[in-house]
């Protein structure tokens, strides 16, 4: 097993402010909700949404086969009394894959989306937001021998083409793709179990969490992991993400805890268990401020990270399902962010106007 060199310790202060902070936290949490101000419900259990790089519109991928499209609405101002409306539809495409669709992602340049399915296949889909359809026919890679769990893009920046990043089971390789040809450059091997997360920065960089109780940090220039982190708790990670300053990793665990990782300094800051069943999503807001994370026990929670990292972190319910939490992905630009469940919706969701 390999580690990062043990550096000076960072400083784990955070920035005292931030758009999140002043909307938030000075209002107390504990007083006021998140409103879920859309929901899109679905025959099938919901397993993936995806925003667009612009946060105009998200992606959903169902049990039932299907992907989606909807417009993400104006939360300029929303209401404590605010109705849920029923979500935009702007494109659908029934039975996209011949199995359940895991996993989905845009590409930076918010022209491709991919989606992986327990079909073993991934499906490359070339996308007009300005006319909202779907143009010529959808590229499929059949190279993984599983259910493709999730997959991640990275920008060639040399060839201005994308690249996609996938892994789940049957192998447990981590494949990365060139979206152009639909060619795989090379497959990543080190994982024993399913790989069931992906996190991308820093333009060469990816960590992939797996059932084997891993999570691994991956450069596309190097042809082995460059660094194993275990488990902390000797639970699979069902989620990785790691911060925009490429120093801290954030996991969740199939039994509720999350872990914060200073990658940098090779060593865990501290294991906190906001949620009593499996954490299927951890993800960082814009800033890494706050953590937003869901799970299975039906919740999805925000920790706030200001502060000392090294001491508890306050963690509060911001919204709650009628069945497991399968995924939340924040907004890229604003204060909301989208949750999937077993329960077959999607909610959108943001903070009232004050």
């Amino acid at each position: 097993m390999s580690h990062l060199t043990p550096a000076t310790p960072p400083s784990y202060r955070q920035q005292p402010h931030d758009t999140i902070r002043a909307n938030v936290i000075s209002k107390g949490l504990n007083r006021q909700r998140f409103v879920a101000i859309n929901v899109l419900e679905d025959a099938q259990a919901i397993r993936t949404v995806a925003f667009h790089p612009t946060g105009n519109y998200y992606a959903i991928g169902s049990n039932s086969k299907m992907l989606r499209i909807c417009a993400f609405p104006d939360i300029s101002e929303v209401r404590e009394d605010q109705p849920t409306e029923e979500a935009d539809v702007v494109f659908k495409q029934a039975k996209h894959h011949k199995g359940s669709i895991y996993c989905s992602a845009w590409n930076p340049t918010g022209d491709l989306i991919a989606t992986g399915s327990n079909d073993k296949v991934i499906k490359l889909t070339k996308f007009n937001t300005g006319l909202m359809r779907a143009e010529g026919k959808d590229m499929e890679l059949a190279f993984h021998d599983g259910t493709i769990r999730d997959l991640v893009f990275m920008q060639d920046a040399t060839n201005k083409t994308s690249i996609l990043i996938s892994g789940g089971a049957g192998d447990c390789k981590n494949y990365v793709t060139d979206c152009e040809t639909g060619t795989p450059i090379r497959a990543m091997a080190g994982h024993t179990g399913h790989i069931y997360s992906l996190h991308t920065w820093g333009g060469c960089m990816f960590v992939s969490g797996s059932q084997d109780k891993t999570a691994r940090f991956w450069d596309l220039r190097a042809s082995t992991a460059i660094t194993v982190v275990p488990s902390p708790c000797g639970s699979a990670f069902a989620s990785v993400c790691v911060d925009p300053s490429g120093r801290l990793l954030a996991s969740g665990h199939e039994d509720g805890v999350v872990m914060l990782y200073d990658i940098r300094g090779g060593r865990v800051i501290q294991n906190f268990k906001p949620h009593s069943g499996e954490c299927r999503s951890a993800r960082f807001s814009m800033n890494a401020y706050y953590l937003l994370s869901s799970s299975y026990d039906q919740r999805v929670v925000l920790t706030d990270l200001h502060g000392d990292l090294l001491r508890p972190l306050p963690s509060v319910v911001i919204g709650e399902h009628k069945d497991k939490v399968i995924q939340c992905r924040w907004h890229p630009s604003q204060l909301a962010f989208i949750t999937c469940s077993a329960d077959r919706t999607v909610n959108c969701w943001a903070l009232p106007v004050v």
